[in-house]
């Protein structure tokens, strides 16, 4: 086949592609710039996308005698994925990036480009598995290395866009095998550390970075009954689950922490409370898609067993799922049973059967039936 390989400068971005001209494909080398920024560097494990990792990259595919071109997406990046950030920020809620780039850049811009230009597939590095049906529809599913699976963050991959992706590390059984592979293939990408973090935000201040482009107002915080306790700079500024940096001043009167229950944007309120209190039940999600063919339970609406997964490096805990309707839009409600801790409206619900993805839903509401937030004013 003719393949673009989506080269980010990486390992194993690197290994997938030399794992493709190994197999006998005809394959060109891209790597995509999402800044415009000329002094963008790299910090040890923090960033991506940058002049080294071009770099990188280059030398990837010189080493693998394939030609290697830079496409501009930054106009695309900035507005699919960093406005995104800040916009779903604002509005109160916690967003994933990463998701927001697969969904937009790698798996939707570049793919529609490749197709355009007569390439076959597009390949990349991630650690995740296509598999095909009896009838020949491509499934995604986790890689043999579940400690480095990235299947959470391909969860937004469509059926047409799953029959066009290659995943050569799918069946990879450790990243030490891989960085090893890279050595014996005189890749000079052998020992670079992975990038973690926000790519756009690589010094880790995801507050100051915010604080630049975000109108933040002082607001009261309040606890799980709506009495106040102090205040904060900006409520866009903090996230579900957090517990420092609330200064709040004196202990709660049973002397534990309190951790951050809800964000209220509109009326510019944090609500804190115990740690109990994280812990949900329910989740209702929107911006819904199925990672190949829906199982016949979501097309009938009828509920269904599956594993959902709320973090890229998260654990998959049991749930009952089904479709509905709401206000003229589809809902997937997700009810966990022994509920979950620590869950953010804006995160990715990605659901699973056994090891297939089914797809994702963007969370919209988190729900606990020991805590009734809406009598908070």
């Amino acid at each position: 086949m003719k393949v673009l390989a989506a080269m980010s400068g990486g390992v194993d971005s690197a290994v997938a592609a030399a794992r493709a001209v190994e197999a006998g494909h005809d394959v060109v080398g891209v790597h995509l710039a999402l800044s415009r920024m000329p002094g963008t560097l790299r910090t040890g494990s923090r960033g991506c996308c940058t002049l080294e990792d071009s770099n990188d990259a280059w030398r990837a595919c010189d080493k693998l005698g394939i030609p290697y071109y830079v496409w501009d997406f930054s106009d695309r990046f900035a507005e699919d994925v960093v406005q995104d950030f800040v916009d779903e920020y604002e509005a109160g809620r916690t967003p994933n990036p990463c998701m927001r780039c697969n969904e937009k850049i790698k798996f939707a811009a570049l793919l529609e480009k490749a197709l355009a230009l007569g390439f076959d597939a597009v390949c990349t590095g991630h650690y995740a598995k296509v598999l095909r049906d009896t009838e020949g529809n491509p499934e995604l599913h986790r890689a043999a290395d579940w400690a480095k699976d990235q299947s959470y963050v391909l969860g937004v991959l469509t059926h047409e866009q799953l029959d066009h992706c290659m995943f050569p590390l799918a069946e990879t059984p450790s990243k030490a095998e891989v960085r090893a592979e890279a050595a014996a293939r005189g890749l000079t990408v052998a020992n670079k550390p992975d990038s973690y973090d926000i790519c756009f935000i690589p010094d880790g201040d995801t507050r100051g970075w915010l604080a630049e482009r975000i109108d933040m107002k002082p607001g009261e915080i309040v606890d799980q009954d709506g009495n106040q306790l102090g205040e904060h700079g900006g409520a866009q500024a903090f996230t579900v689950g957090q517990r420092k940096g609330l200064r709040l001043g004196r202990p709660a009167a049973d002397g534990k922490p309190r951790f951050v229950l809800e964000i209220r944007p509109k009326d510019n309120k944090v609500i804190v409370g115990p740690e109990a209190l994280l812990s949900v039940d329910e989740l209702r999600g929107i911006r819904i898609s199925w990672a190949g063919v829906p199982i016949p339970e979501i097309i009938t609406g009828e509920e269904f067993d599956c594993m959902v997964q709320v973090r890229a490096h998260g654990d998959p805990v049991d749930a009952k799922a089904h479709m509905e309707r709401s206000e003229g839009s589809d809902v997937l409600v997700v009810r966990l049973p022994e509920g979950m801790r620590g869950v953010a409206p804006g995160q990715t619900m990605v659901v699973y059967q056994g090891t297939r993805v089914l797809g994702q839903a963007t969370i919209d509401k988190a729900r606990s039936t020991s805590w009734d937030s809406s009598k908070v004013s």
